[in-house]
């Protein structure tokens, strides 16, 4: 049954994925979604969803007959086992479908399995609905809960004006890794020295290493002064270039990732990523690693990496296939085409949910 107005809280709704699955003008959708509520540790920072106010049974209680369906994305990483039962009880109390789009089978800021897959051995069987990005994680929810999921892409990323910002021809071939705060999933300095010793067989590569300078700040949840001495020496080798900034902006980030012949994820656990879409957004090629399913989510160039085991020669093969290869980029009105669709789907979903 087509419906007039379907109203979602989404957990979050401010989040970059989250805002592009609906269509640019709210009039093209009959979804509508609720703002995110302000957090209870008192941030009234605009567009700070954390910690999600959404995951607390009391608000639910306060505010279900305020939305229709409830629609987890992120945010659960401190929830837990017990309020994420007592969040699903209050749901059911009052008649609200949830959906479920699985992003992470493991949670990338968790450096050990464990807290994440508890609460997803809560959250899969209860949900109502299941999305994820890619075949290859459809396969896993099935194979770990006997849940049929509905796989649908990854929307665009970059703002449409960055499509028309296509990179220009450069004389030097740039591998860029960028080590964030140090993310637990994160294996930076490994995957540089094995870039560094591959671009010296190359005259015009150079790797360049990010990382945010929250490394050396003893305050900071990324403080990890070791690797930032390690990526310091590293930075000085010849096919080398470290470069230590704030946290970018989105359109420093935009900038940064398409003056990058290449951006490497040095990933040893994962399942899909945002970062891999920007760059497929801006023409920039990426390298990733076998874990996850980043071949599945958009084309790149494949190297073996995970929790276990790398391969610097596969990374070189990988590479050698970048250096050679033109990057792909989408139009905009691709992009948009594909955002419209998946209005259509999220709107066809949440229609079931309620129809059922």
């Amino acid at each position: 049954m087509k419906r007039s107005s379907i109203r979602v809280a989404s957990v979050p709704n401010s989040h970059v994925y989250v805002r592009h699955i609906s269509p640019l003008m709210p009039e093209e959708t009959n979804v509508i979604r609720l703002p995110d509520p302000l957090p209870a540790d008192g941030t009234d920072e605009p567009g700070v969803w954390w910690p999600p106010r959404m995951f607390d049974p009391q608000w639910i209680r306060d505010h279900h007959a305020e939305f229709d369906v409830f629609h987890i994305h992120f945010g659960f990483d401190d929830v837990t086992p017990a309020t994420m039962i007592d969040v699903i009880s209050e749901l059911r109390s009052h008649g609200k479908p949830i959906v479920y789009t699985l992003h992470d089978l493991r949670n990338p800021h968790h450096p050990e399995p464990g807290a994440h897959e508890e609460i997803l051995d809560i959250l899969v069987p209860e949900a109502d609905e299941i999305i994820t990005l890619t075949p290859g994680a459809a396969e896993r929810i099935q194979g770990s809960w006997n849940r049929t999921a509905t796989v649908l892409p990854h929307p665009h990323v970059v703002p449409p004006r960055w499509f028309t910002r296509r990179p220009t021809d450069s004389p030097e071939f740039t591998v860029g890794v960028h080590a964030k705060s140090a993310r637990a999933n994160c294996d930076p300095l490994t995957v540089a020295q094995a870039l560094v010793e591959i671009a010296a067989s190359y005259d015009n590569m150079v790797v360049q290493i990010n990382v945010h300078d929250d490394i050396f700040d003893r305050s900071s949840h990324g403080f990890d002064p070791d690797l930032g001495k390690a990526l310091r020496t590293l930075g000085a080798n010849r096919h080398a270039r470290l470069v230590e900034h704030r946290r970018f902006t989105d359109d420093q980030l935009w900038t940064y990732l398409q003056g990058l012949s290449v951006s490497v994820l040095p990933y040893r656990f994962g399942t899909h990523s945002g970062w891999l879409e920007a760059c497929h957004d801006l023409g920039t090629k990426v390298l990733a690693p076998s874990c996850g399913f980043y071949g599945q989510q958009q084309e790149c160039f494949g190297f073996d990496l995970d929790e276990n085991h790398f391969d610097p020669e596969t990374l070189a093969a990988a590479l050698k296939s970048a250096y050679e290869t033109p990057a792909p980029a989408p139009s905009w009105s691709e992009r948009l085409a594909q955002r419209q669709w998946l209005a259509q789907q999220h709107s066809a979903i949440y229609s079931r949910c309620l129809d059922a």
